[in-house]
């Protein structure tokens, strides 16, 4: 039985708030992902960059597929794992799937969009041709932080 690595999820997840962190730099939502190969090794890392590219699919998680793809010269991610500090939304599960990533871990659950356990069991649901293994809670409290002190201080610039 293959038992997950968690100080290896802890560590690649920590490359993912890294992201997260240069997003809310940015002024994006912070939220960031790592793309993993079998061995260990770094495929791809990225954030959000919606407002920044003017691109509504310029989500993190897909950044980090399509970097991964070109940089392994194929679109079948196969023994891959993708780190990401929120619960991937339809669209972002949508191309796990396509993807046909081995795993997805993530921090924090999104009880709004979440695609792969909250709201919606893409990626998990037996009527596709590919489901992902799931790993979830990897650092939710910081995880969950970043996110909700990006959204307060958003609150606050509006009421100010």
């Amino acid at each position: 039985m293959n038992l997950p690595n968690y100080k290896t999820d802890k560590e690649f997840m920590l490359l993912a708030l890294e992201e997260a962190f240069r997003a809310k730099g940015l002024g994006e939502v912070p939220i960031g992902a790592v793309l993993v190969g079998k061995e260990g090794e770094i495929i791809s890392r990225a954030h959000n960059l919606r407002e920044t590219a003017c691109d509504p699919t310029a989500h993190a998680e897909i950044l980090a597929i399509r970097e991964g793809a070109k940089k392994l010269g194929g679109w079948r991610l196969s023994d891959t794992t993708l780190y990401v500090t929120l619960e991937p939304c339809p669209m972002c599960m949508g191309a796990i799937v396509l993807a046909r990533v081995k795993r997805v871990v993530f921090g924090c659950r999104d009880p709004k969009a979440g695609a792969l356990v909250s709201l919606y069991t893409i990626g998990i649901d037996l009527k596709l041709n590919h489901r992902v293994e799931v790993e979830e809670g990897i650092l939710r409290e910081e995880c969950e932080k970043v996110l909700r002190e990006f959204f307060r201080d958003i609150r606050k610039k509006v009421t100010i």
